[in-house]
Parts: C-alpha cells; structure tokens; sequence
C-alpha cells in the first residue's frame, strides 16, 4: 500500500471511529452478479446473528468539514491532521481489502467538505465505481447527506444497501445548543425521502418484474447520550418519532465521549455514560419487539431510567397488579410483558401449549430466564416465587444485581 494513502486510512479510519450506526442484517443484490455476498450470513460491525464476527471497512471520505459542531472531532475549528480520499482510493482500498478477506463490506460516512453536494457526488461516484466497474456485491453503507440534491440521494439509494442520517442530538434545543448550523427539519428531509422512494419501489415491484431495489436494508440514524441534558424521556420519544414516522430500520446510541472542550460540554475528565447508553438500547428493544410505548417505560413521573435494574423489570414493577401471570392462558402481547421472557421463549411458549400444558419442570427448557420470570408467573396455578408475591420494594431488592465492591489497596 502506498504511504500516502496508508495515512489517509489511519487519519479517516480513527476519524469515523465515533459514528456507531454501521450494522445490518445484510440483503440480497439483485442483479450484481461478481465478488462479494451479503445475503447469508448478513453484515453487522460486531457479531452476525450467528455468532461470527464480522468485519466492514469502515472510513470517512474526508474529515476537512465545514460545520463547527462542539461534539464532534473533525469541526472546522479543532486542529487536527486532516486527509481526504479520492473516490478511486477509496474504491482501490475496499477491493483490495476484500480479496485478502480482511472485510466483507464497506462503511462509508464523510464530513461536508465545501458543500453537501459535492461530498454526496464523490461518495456516489464510490458506488458506482463499486457496483458497474468492480461488479461489487457486497454490503454497503453509506451516509446521506442532510442538503445534498435529492437527485443524487436517489442514485446513492439505487446502489447502497443501508443508508443513514445521524440527528445525534434529540431536541431542536440540544441542536441549537452544540450544532447551531443544523436544522432538525433539514435532517428529516431525506429520511423521508428515502422512506417514500422505498415505498414507491415496493408497489412497483407488485407491477414490474425487473424493478431495481431501493436501501434494501433500509435506514438508520445515530443519537448521541450525555453530550446536552436530554432527558431518556425525550431520547426515546425521538426514536419512537422516527419509528413511527420514517420507517426507520434502527436507531443506535452513542455515549459521548469527551473530545473536546467547551462550556457547553461535559468536562474532558468526564466517564462516558456507558451503563445509561445500554439501558436506553434496552428500551429502544422494548419499543421495537415487545410493543411497549414510551409512556409506559418512563412515565411522566420518571424522565430517566434506572441504572441499576432493566427497563421490563422497571416497568413490571410498577405494575405488580398485572402479575402473576398464568404461563398457560397468557397471550402472546401478555407474555412479552414479563421479565425473563423474550420474542422467541414467548412463541414456544404458545407453541408447546397446543401439545401439552406447560410444568415447573419443562418451563427452563422454553427459554425462560427463571431467575427474572419466577416472581412473575404461575404454572397450571402455582407461583413460582415462593409463598407468596413479595410487595414490590421487597422485590426490587430481590432482583436488583449485586453492590460493586471496589478493590482495596493492600498499601505496601
């Protein structure tokens, strides 16, 4: 590799390291037929749904950006070493990484450098490039870039499995506050763009048989934890908003990480929230598979969530009047409302019902986690938690995790 670019990929690959909405399940590429495939084992930047790692290319285009955003490292204002690819580097390195296995995929995101117009065509003549020369059909994400022409959008969408638009900051207040440049109203633009091409090219499909696909593993954004005060309460209205409005595909949180100072920001020596960022993924889980609302996880009363116990088992909690649930008679929306009991236990739970009635003794077996669910539930009419229900701040005493202990110096 020339050294030129061997430092353009060290500047722009930790530049890109912050923006954490770069996993998919992967999709089929109809009519590329050359090297890559996504369509079994899928795409993610961690792990793939069977347990192998999975690796992408993950880059910025350039990181000499236009906006001063006080969160973010590659504002105009930081100095910093800056770089940028040409789209024929960028192109050069992702298939030269893919024939030595090193990825499956590229991740391509970019700072706005002179405009958002110029910065969507370089990172559409990547994907041409990929897609007709190297007949690549591989998984790629790309960024959408909030102003750029809806034109160029669309092409990118033709030719992208996932693209994504980062709002990072939930209110038009934290926006105003951090990132005064950026409008909440311009970042939904092409969120809604894609969700109508998207729609438009599903009834096409029901029309015409050789109808080209369109983000075909859709769309997702980024939203960043502890940068402003923003509450949990407002985090997950914001994602339910997108949820429900733009058919977004997924949401993903990022705890800030102190890079730069500023009044508005939290200090430099400041922890990331890492254990608030996994409970809010927790919640956003409840919104997507177990049809909770946002009132329901964090009522008016509570604007953030529990540090110490899951959002379910808050919310159980709160609503000891629901519970014991019988496992027998329970429907399938009732399942999913007990702590312990997933998606996939709650199907085999209605599933070994029509065969035999579900025992104390077989319900380990369904998937249950026992240690959550016995508090919960009864089996052909016997609680499981002991004589009788605990009152709820016994209860939250008896599935509350263990204190920390802090390791003690031996001082010598």
């Amino acid at each position: 590799m020339e050294q030129e670019i061997y430092q353009k990929l060290t500047i722009l690959a930790a530049a890109a390291k912050y923006d954490v909405s770069c996993s998919s399940s992967g999709s089929d590429k109809k009519g590329v037929k050359g090297l890559g495939s996504t369509s079994c084992a899928g795409i993610c930047h961690t792990w793939g749904a069977d347990g192998r790692c999975i690796s992408l290319l993950k880059i910025l285009m350039t990181n000499h950006c236009i906006y001063d955003c006080a969160y973010c490292l590659n504002r105009v204002t930081n100095d910093i070493a800056r770089a940028s690819f040409t789209p024929e580097e960028v192109v050069t390195l992702t298939m030269e990484f893919y024939r030595r296995n090193y990825i499956e995929g590229l991740f391509l995101s970019s700072a706005i450098e002179k405009n958002a117009n110029a910065t969507m065509e370089r990172i559409v003549q990547v994907l041409s490039l990929l897609r007709h020369r190297e007949r690549f059909g591989g998984y790629i994400h790309v960024k959408a870039i909030p102003g750029a022409d809806a034109k160029l959008i669309h092409e990118a969408g033709l030719l992208a499995d996932r693209m994504s638009v980062n709002i990072e900051l939930a209110t038009e207040e934290g926006l105003r506050l951090l990132a005064p440049q950026k409008k909440l109203e311009k970042l939904f633009l092409p969120m809604q763009q894609i969700k109508e091409e998207k729609m438009q090219i599903k009834e096409d499909k029901t029309k015409y048989r050789y109808t080209p696909d369109f983000v075909p593993a859709g769309q997702s954004t980024q939203m960043i934890i502890g940068a402003t005060t923003e509450t949990d309460r407002q985090i997950l209205g914001r994602s339910d908003f997108l949820y429900q409005n733009y058919d977004m595909k997924r949401v993903y949180y990022s705890a800030y990480v102190p890079i730069n100072a500023g009044e508005n920001l939290p200090a430099l020596q400041t922890a990331p929230p890492m254990v608030r960022e996994h409970r809010i993924y927790q919640a956003d889980w409840l919104l997507r598979y177990y049809s909770f609302g946002v009132d329901e996880i964090l009522p008016e009363t509570a604007a953030n969530l529990d540090l110490e116990i899951d959002p379910k088992m808050m919310w159980a909690l709160r609503n000891m009047n629901f519970f014991p649930v019988e496992l027998n008679r329970a429907s399938y929306s009732e399942l999913l409302r007990i702590p312990g009991i997933g998606p996939l236990s709650a199907r085999k739970i209605t599933k070994q019902r029509k065969y035999a009635a579900i025992t104390e003794h077989n319900v380990t077996k369904l998937g249950i986690s026992l240690k959550k669910a016995r508090y919960f539930i009864t089996c052909n009419g016997k609680y499981l938690g002991g004589s009788q229900v605990p009152e709820p701040e016994r209860l939250r005493s008896l599935v509350a995790p263990p204190p920390a202990y802090e390791q003690l110096s031996l001082g010598i």
